[in-house]
């Protein structure tokens, strides 16, 4: 199977984590005419901006909150403008948190400004995994560059202030491979070599072993996948997410005993997440 067909085919695993991340997928923008009357694999992807964002998110808006949003974006004025910047961009952050019920790709963003503003480590890096953990949910290719985008600027000031954080160094690696839907392969293997520098020095760490999972998953190295997701699982039985990935590997190579398998012992993790086992129970029924 060839890479873009299998991006195509894969996106299914993107709805559980979805469910399983935030209860719900992630927003994605209107779809466009973008793929029309060609390959899904070989077609062009529009890009999408901020502004495109912000218009279709306050559209949503009810008047009071149009104007409040509004208000705390005309909020700098003269004087200490990067501290008035940083106290609009956390507000801004914290209303399409709570306010907005899509709110997410908003919050991610205002959070990130924030967090550049304030140059702390700790902040640059929550931000940047806030876009990434959403990344790991999203199958708009339009979105996911939009995100990627983000994610690794975040990480790239994060590891300015700590160039030895290993947990950042495979958080940029990722947001290669996750952002690279839309992209060329050699997107994919950028990223993976990233993380595998982290790897090679220290085996134990599984964050690595994960994504380097991930990354096999989208490069299609099947086997490379099922080994790095097989070591997670060993040291973390009840990583929901390894778990979920080595059923859909499974799943990609035709092997549906196994794949059923993986399948069940999520269902067994996830206890009374009733929407995510109706989910996987409907694929252990189309695999049998």
């Amino acid at each position: 199977m060839k890479r873009q067909q299998y991006l195509v085919a894969g996106t299914g695993v993107l709805l559980l984590l979805a469910l399983y991340f935030f209860g719900q997928t992630v927003p994605s923008h209107p779809k466009k005419d973008a793929a029309a009357g060609g390959d899904p694999g070989t077609s062009l992807v529009k890009s999408i901006g901020l502004q495109e964002i912000l218009q279709a998110a306050e559209a949503r808006l009810s008047p009071a909150q149009l104007s409040y949003v509004n208000r705390l974006q005309n909020s700098v004025v003269r004087g200490d403008v990067q501290s008035q910047q940083l106290n609009a961009d956390r507000q801004l952050a914290s209303f399409w948190k709570d306010s907005v019920s899509d709110g997410f790709l908003l919050y991610a963003y205002y959070t990130g400004e924030a967090a550049k503003l304030e140059k702390s480590e700790k902040s640059l890096t929550f931000a940047a995994q806030l876009f990434l953990q959403g990344l790991r949910g999203q199958d708009d290719p339009a979105l996911k560059g939009w995100m990627a985008t983000d994610a690794k600027q975040l990480f790239e000031k994060a590891l300015e202030l700590n160039p030895n954080n290993d947990s950042s160094k495979v958080g940029l690696g990722a947001s290669y491979i996750f952002g690279s839907s839309a992209g060329s392969p050699m997107e994919v293997m950028q990223g993976i070599q990233r993380i595998l520098e982290v790897a090679r020095r220290d085996s134990t760490n599984m964050y690595a072993q994960l994504m380097l999972g991930w990354g096999g998953l989208v490069s299609g190295q099947f086997d490379k996948a099922i080994e790095r997701l097989t070591t997670v699982v060993q040291h973390q039985p009840a990583n929901i997410e390894a778990i979920l990935l080595l059923a859909e590997v499974h799943q990609q190579r035709g092997n549906k005993t196994d794949a059923i398998r993986w399948y069940e012992a999520a269902k067994k993790q996830l206890g009374g997440q009733n929407e995510m086992v109706k989910e996987i129970d409907a694929r252990i029924k189309s695999l049998r």
